[in-house]
């Protein structure tokens, strides 16, 4: 079965940046379970997939307009302590998720902490970065209605919310 739109894929993958290992799924032995056409994951990552079925290797290089987009100049924002959770713990050039007010996170770099609030820059710490992914993709198939329904993958065991 090829992976494609509504496809439930499980991979290991390992993610490269300048040539350093930035993370792998390798290294929590869990693969990850994605479900195509979802926005579950980066554009160049999931167009690379498709068409793909389980057993392959892929080598995968996904530019920043593909990936996390470029980097903006001018995104630091000052954001009251409140909405990090842990924000004693804050250091600067540490990534942390800030809270957002319309509901969600954003992954941010913190640049400053101060007494009650703590600078931010609002790229993705992986905004502007040429990606490199090795991928085995473990297995294809047909994502379920409640999967489909849900916009994720249930991974086995994992049903439950």
């Amino acid at each position: 079965m090829k992976a494609g739109k509504d496809k439930v894929i499980s991979l290991h993958y390992a993610l490269t940046v300048d040539g350093e290992k930035v993370e792998s799924s390798l290294d929590r032995n869990e693969p990850l379970w994605v479900l195509l056409g979802h926005g579950q994951l980066i554009p160049g990552l999931e167009s690379a997939l498709e068409g793909h079925e389980a057993g392959e290797n892929l080598q995968v290089d996904v530019a920043p307009a593909e990936g996390y987009g470029e980097r903006q100049e001018g995104m630091v924002q000052r954001v009251p302590k409140k909405y990090f959770q842990q924000s004693a713990k804050l250091k600067p050039g540490m990534t942390t998720v800030l809270a957002l007010k319309e509901g969600g996170h954003r992954v941010v770099m913190v640049q400053k902490v101060g007494m009650t609030t703590v600078d931010v820059d609002l790229n993705h710490p992986m905004a502007g970065k040429s990606l490199h992914f090795d991928v085995t993709i473990n297995e294809v198939r047909d994502g379920t209605e409640e999967e489909i329904q849900h916009g994720h993958a249930h991974p086995p065991g994992g049903e439950a919310h």
